[in-house]
């Protein structure tokens, strides 16, 4: 069988090929969605939507996600073989695809991805140029781009608690760039997704992750780096 040829052409740091949209960008989601499982997943289901769902295959996008949840950056050559090595990394996927989301960006993937007893589910965005947006994580509103250190917080919607995590995190020189609060309900669970242009300490980390309204804590930083 003759190799099914590859529309990537490494030069230098930059993956290009028809469209960023369609290469680096979508390695980029899933390297933001792999850092947010905190492993390679065992599992992947994989949606594309709309412009994607129609070329996924053609501008190797397929490829780019494999390569992504593989943990390959935008210039890692053995993407274009990422379906075949995917068994090396103990990862089995399936592609799924909608045509027509009027409602989402054009250039939008959902990530579903099982390592054990862990999961989570990502939708991610393709802007362009290899900038992206992780829209959503496990179905709370989170709109940060992965270019920056990133805390995501799971907790009780605990009145001053916005306040409160701000000002720890300036006692640990942590500048806050963004910060985004979603919820499911009024004193139900919450989401703050908080970008810093600096890392934050773990003893600080630690210490978040021992109050006793917070439920879970990811943190991810610059995914380029």
């Amino acid at each position: 069988m003759a190799e099914k040829s590859s529309i990537f052409d490494m030069i230098g740091p930059v993956m290009i090929g028809p469209s960023s949209s369609h290469t680096a960008g979508v390695v980029r989601i899933a390297r933001a969605a792999l850092k947010l499982l905190g492993d390679i997943p065992e599992e992947a289901e994989i949606t594309f939507y709309n412009s994607f769902a129609r070329t996924y295959e053609g501008h190797s996008s397929d490829r780019a996600v494999i390569g992504g949840l593989m943990d390959f950056k935008t210039d890692d050559k053995r993407i274009k073989n990422s379906l075949d090595l995917a068994g090396e990394f103990g990862l089995s996927y399936k592609f799924k695809s909608v045509g027509n989301a009027s409602t989402m960006h054009p250039n939008t993937i959902r990530l579903v991805l099982k390592k054990g007893e862990k999961q989570i589910e990502v939708l991610g965005e393709s802007k362009g140029g290899g900038i992206i947006n992780i829209a959503e994580v496990n179905g709370f509103k989170a709109d940060f781009t992965a270019n920056l250190h990133t805390l995501i917080i799971f907790a009780d919607d605990v009145k001053g608690s916005i306040a409160f995590i701000a000002n720890i995190l300036a006692h640990d020189e942590c500048n806050i760039a963004t910060m985004s609060v979603s919820r499911k309900g009024k004193n139900d669970l919450a989401c703050q997704v908080i970008e810093m242009d600096s890392g934050i300490k773990g003893v600080t980390l630690a210490y978040l992750e021992s109050l006793s309204w917070v439920k879970q804590i990811i943190y991810i930083p610059d995914i380029d780096k």
